[in-house]
């Protein structure tokens, strides 16, 4: 079986996907008692404008690809493929590289931090699981699983 198979499988399964959430919902619970200013400007969606890559697991690219209602567009060149406008069009079902980051310079320190531990138990549950762990940049991780290539995407390890 391939290995975006098996990402979409662990994905679809509900103790999976709950110990995924589980994760999100501590970030998202750190994330508030911080308290860090997002301007929703969209800037951060920009990779090539922001000069930053999104990596996110393989698990976490295939929770949010067998929750979309269709597949990704392709979206702008050097852009998220679910961006739409300036807003994230897959808010709630975000990895999470996307739910830590802001553009906020006062959170720099603290969303590191927070980062690195939530990806170690994102790590857990793909060791737990059986599940095959593949950290790479996100358009790419999309098109795998999806098949939809994103303009101007990066591979692994870029």
């Amino acid at each position: 079986m391939r290995v975006e198979d098996q990402w979409l499988r662990a994905a679809s399964q509900g103790e999976v996907a709950r110990a995924l959430e589980a994760v999100y919902a501590d970030v998202a619970a750190h994330i508030e008692a911080r308290g860090p200013a997002c301007w929703a400007s969209g800037r951060c969606c920009n990779f090539e404008g922001a000069g930053h890559l999104l990596y996110v697991t393989g698990l976490e690219a295939a929770y949010t690809v067998a929750r979309l209602a269709s597949p990704p567009p392709a979206g702008a060149a050097g852009c998220c493929p679910l961006m739409e406008g300036h807003l994230c069009g897959a808010h709630t079902i975000k990895p999470l590289g996307c739910r830590v980051y802001f553009c906020d310079r006062g959170a720099q320190e603290w969303q590191h931090r927070l980062s690195e531990h939530a990806l170690n138990q994102i790590r857990r549950i793909h060791d737990e699981g059986g599940i095959p762990y593949e950290y790479a940049e996100w358009r790419f991780l999309l098109r795998r699983i999806s098949g939809v290539r994103f303009g101007t995407e990066p591979g692994v390890g870029q």
